[in-house]
């Protein structure tokens, strides 16, 4: 987790956790289906590179998304009305939705930091009263 000032801005760290996974999992099914296995290792493959490119930061009013440094994308918490993170025991897509339209993100950051700034920046008990 990255901060330049702790109560502004927390931009989160990359996990390369389901990249490494897609690519181990392509070795694997190329003992059973050469296509499947090919299938797998491409979507890793572009995961590690998004992993490596794109950064989610958390500001007191918006969740940006910054390729190369450079915000691209930013959604003001606002227009927020849910946000979910699928799968807890090993978190992999992160789910939330604005007043027009439906996100969903891999995880290839940091689940916890993720987690802990959508209770900060938007919380459950903010949802239930929006």
């Amino acid at each position: 987790m990255k901060t330049n000032n702790p109560s502004e801005v927390v931009e989160l760290s990359p996990s390369y956790r389901i990249p490494l996974f897609l690519i181990a999992g392509a070795c694997a099914l190329a003992l059973v289906s050469l296509w499947l296995a090919g299938v797998c290792a491409l979507l890793g493959l572009f995961l590690t590179i998004q992993t490596i490119l794109i950064r989610l930061q958390f500001t007191d009013e918006a969740l940006n998304v910054l390729r190369s440094g450079k915000v691209i994308l930013s959604f003001p918490y606002s227009e927020w009305l849910n946000w979910e993170i699928f799968w807890s025991p090993i978190p992999i897509l992160f789910y939330f939705r604005e007043v027009n339209s439906i996100h969903f993100l891999p995880i290839i950051f940091d689940s916890k930091t993720l987690l802990d700034c959508l209770n900060k920046y938007y919380p459950r008990e903010r949802k239930l009263y929006s």
